[in-house]
């Protein structure tokens, strides 16, 4: 009996007590993550590649 409880609860909660994003809304996180994303990447790209140059400067001396 608690597990038939337990998926009416969770069913009552799901169709009636969240708040869904509309697909507007839902675009534009997208975007935002996507957009964020990008930005990280070349960011971590950069630093990469100015590590790259800093070690193989290293090396060049040792």
């Amino acid at each position: 009996m608690k597990l038939v409880t337990y998926f009416k609860d969770s069913y009552a909660e799901l169709v009636h007590k969240t708040s869904w994003p509309t697909a507007q809304e839902l675009s534009n996180s997208a975007v935002v993550v996507l957009i964020a994303s990008i930005i990280i990447a070349i960011v971590v790209w950069i630093m990469d590649m100015g590590f790259e140059n800093l070690m193989t400067l290293i090396y060049r001396y040792i």
